[in-house]
């Protein structure tokens, strides 16, 4: 990695108000100081938490929203609304849906995925509007009027975590009021959340039988008619309720290269290939796994990557991901976590009933979970 000798500060421009965006930013600031003059460009107001909204329909946790203007002024960011649209990067410049354009020095794309339903007629696990949508759903549970419910992740799965989450708080939650709930979960895995590797997939293996749940896995699911059919099985299902993942397409970004699905392509360091000065990182990247760990991970590699543009001694790793995950069983967490090889698969495995990270967040980032569990004392410390 070349350093940049210039004497102004690198100007990095942020797309995104999610994990990867303010991961990014912090680990920037964190590195390159005042070596670096950041924007966020954000099209929403606040800072979304998501992993616990599971727990909101179950009355037992709820999803955090922070003002992303108070997390940009503790890291000395300057926050701009506005929805990237398109790159110029010949320019060096980008177009908001608003046909604003902005000029960067490094621009690092960190804007998400875009989510449809993967069937028709079914609950779509949304986790911006999760606590109304399946509060219908585990009211009728306790009520005793819901008696089999299917909780289905499409071919493309991305990050499954959460359908077992939904699947063991339902059967928890039927099992408290004594209701009597045929419950099935659907999936294209093998094993239970086989990302995480065999003792993980064991462990889920042994939750799943206690509490009743049948697993139906290495299958895809196409409903029509009220009728649920496995393949390649051929397993027909009616079941009363159906809980499905949606499945998810990439930005698709003008002037930025991307997949068939439009997510875009990057290399272990982050950066797009043919673009200079061009990265991305998170959901809206064609890494395998969409998880908010893995976004944090891919947000130091490509802060490294700028700080040593702007001219800061750093050791430029690329990707090494672990993936980390708390899943919520009803009965007490389990944290589980694996270091990842080439293509999302599992070389180590562990299971833990304590969490092996600090903070103990449901995200596990380097700058992020600190910052969320200290809130602007972090930044004063950095």
């Amino acid at each position: 990695m070349i350093n940049d000798t210039r004497s102004d500060p690198l100007h990095v421009l942020i797309a995104g108000g999610g994990v990867a965006a303010l991961e990014a930013m912090m680990a920037l600031r964190a590195l390159a100081g005042d070596r670096v003059r950041i924007t966020l460009l954000a099209p929403g107001r606040d800072f979304h938490y998501r992993p616990m909204a599971v727990a909101e329909p179950f009355a037992i946790g709820q999803a955090r929203h922070i003002a992303l203007v108070a997390v940009a002024h503790d890291f000395d960011a300057l926050l701009v609304k506005g929805e990237l649209a398109a790159v110029e990067p010949a320019e060096h410049r980008v177009v908001t849906r608003d046909g604003d354009r902005f000029s960067y020095d490094a621009l690092v794309i960190a804007c998400g995925t875009r989510m449809r339903p993967a069937f028709e007629g079914v609950v779509t696990v949304d986790d911006r509007t999760l606590g109304a949508t399946l509060h219908g759903l585990v009211q009728d549970v306790e009520e005793g009027y819901t008696h089999e419910i299917a909780f289905v992740a499409p071919t493309q799965a991305f990050w499954p975590l959460p359908l077992y989450e939904l699947a063991l708080l339902t059967a928890q939650r039927a099992y408290a009021m004594n209701a009597t709930v045929a419950i099935s979960l659907v999936t294209p895995e093998r094993e239970p959340l086989a990302m995480f590797g065999a003792a993980a997939s064991h462990e889920l293996t042994r939750l799943l039988s206690d509490a009743g749940i049948t697993f139906h896995g290495s299958s895809s699911a196409a409903f029509a008619h009220d009728e649920l059919t496995l393949q390649p099985s051929g397993t027909r299902m009616h079941p009363g309720r159906i809980v499905a993942l949606p499945l998810l397409e990439g930005p698709r970004i003008a002037g930025v290269p991307s997949d068939p699905d439009g997510f875009i392509t990057v290399t272990e360091y982050g950066d797009v290939p043919g673009l200079d000065g061009v990265y991305a990182a998170g959901d809206a990247t064609a890494y395998p796994i969409k998880h908010g760990g893995i976004v944090a991970q891919q947000a130091d590699v490509i802060a490294a990557a700028i700080a040593a543009h702007a001219g800061v001694a750093v050791d430029v790793q690329p990707l090494q991901p672990v993936v980390r995950g708390a899943l919520l069983t009803g009965a007490g967490t389990r944290y589980l976590e694996a270091e990842l090889l080439d293509g999302g698969v599992a070389a180590t495995s562990t299971v833990s009933d304590v969490c092996p990270w600090d903070p103990p967040t449901k995200i596990a980032a380097r700058h992020l979970g600190p910052y969320l569990a200290h809130g602007h004392r972090y930044a004063v410390a950095v």
